[in-house]
């Protein structure tokens, strides 16, 4: 189950809207060790596409040095979908049954298909398969 701060679902979802109809990308850091994502970082889309995300390379490098050095690590990948639900698809399930992708990182989709509707869900990797997960939504860990 991801937990996560109603704050944080705010702005996946501002940032999924404010790309669209580009799909939005990006990451949420926490301490290393933990499963409370903390920091919220809006990524750029290199591919600049309504129907595929990759994050920039030289981006990713800075944010992975910046996580290193704040003793942080990648909680939860988040993407949007501008036109379908927020459901994997066969590119996204292709990558996440990639041997390098860490199967612990919650797979945060949102939908921006319909401005008026947030579809927000969470996928894992488990035992080669796709499997969505509860998203329990906090206004506060403490």
């Amino acid at each position: 189950m991801l937990t996560i701060e109603r704050a944080l679902v705010e702005k996946i979802i501002a940032h999924a809207r404010a790309d669209h109809p580009d799909e939005a990308c990006g990451i949420v850091a926490g301490p290393v060790g933990s499963d409370r994502p903390t920091r919220f970082i809006a990524m750029t889309n290199a591919e600049r596409s309504p129907t595929y995300h990759n994050f920039d390379t030289q981006e990713l490098l800075r944010v992975d040095r910046e996580m290193d050095a704040n003793g942080e690590e990648q909680i939860v990948h988040y993407h949007s979908h501008t036109s379908t639900e927020a459901y994997p698809s066969r590119t996204d399930i292709d990558y996440l049954r990639n041997p390098l992708a860490d199967p612990r990182i919650h797979r945060v989709l949102v939908s921006t298909r319909d401005p008026e509707e947030v579809e927000f869900r969470s996928y894992l990797m488990v035992d080669g398969e796709v499997v969505e997960e509860e998203v329990k939504i906090v206004e506060s860990y403490d």
